[in-house]
């Protein structure tokens, strides 16, 4: 990098920088895991010097937690907008479905730096990941909210049934980052079955109990 490019980059605006680095950062924490990337592969990654990500996004621990909330926040976005209220329930979450396997699909990376090196990290990297999951329930539960109100289910269910659709949506998203070749309108449709065949039984008042 010339002089020249040097000065053109510092530049750029503060949130487009920003931007660059976590960029760069969601790319070599997938790759590498937390404690094996290193802040010079991100710099390198980025092109910037180190002194520069650690004053636009602060230590390593800091950088962490912040391409976590950026990436949880991308992926709750995006499955909002794909819940369309306009349809009937089982196509609002079908739609739903569909967005956040085709996010977690488009964005393996990711799902890699929120799901899995969250995990493993624990601490508050975990309670980051606990904010983006309970934020998914409570858009879950609006939507099967609407579902008791106009077809008679319990609403006092909804949370719980919301927190399994979440937990089970992780869970197979986990599964898929093994399983590429899957597509993934094929895996949205795998859990819908799943999911829909029962819950539909639901709001027609059908129930299993024990014999």
């Amino acid at each position: 990098m010339t002089v020249e490019d040097r000065r053109r980059v510092k530049r750029l605006p503060r949130d487009v920088r920003e931007r660059q680095i976590l960029d760069a950062a969601v790319t070599v924490f997938s790759e590498r895991g937390y404690h094996d990337a290193s802040m010079d592969e991100i710099s390198d990654v980025a092109g910037v010097s180190k002194p520069m990500i650690y004053a636009y996004l602060g230590s390593k621990e800091d950088l962490f937690a912040a391409c976590i909330h950026r990436e949880a926040t991308r992926l709750l976005e995006a499955v909002a907008a794909g819940v369309r209220t306009e349809l009937r329930p089982d196509m609002q979450l079908w739609h739903g479905l569909a967005a956040f396997f085709e996010y977690v699909g488009t964005h393996r990376e990711s799902w890699q730096v929120i799901h899995r090196q969250s995990i493993s990290q624990g601490g508050p990297y975990s309670e980051e990941l606990l904010t983006m999951r309970r934020q998914a329930i409570s858009l879950v539960d609006a939507l099967l909210v609407r579902v008791a109100t106009s077809e008679g289910l319990d609403d006092n269910a909804t949370e719980s049934l919301a927190a399994a659709l979440v937990g089970a949506a992780e869970s197979l998203a986990d599964w898929w980052l093994d399983n590429p070749d899957v597509p993934s309108r094929v895996v949205a449709s795998r859990l819908m079955n799943l999911v829909w065949m029962g819950f539909g039984g639901l709001v027609e008042g059908a129930s299993w109990h024990p014999s």
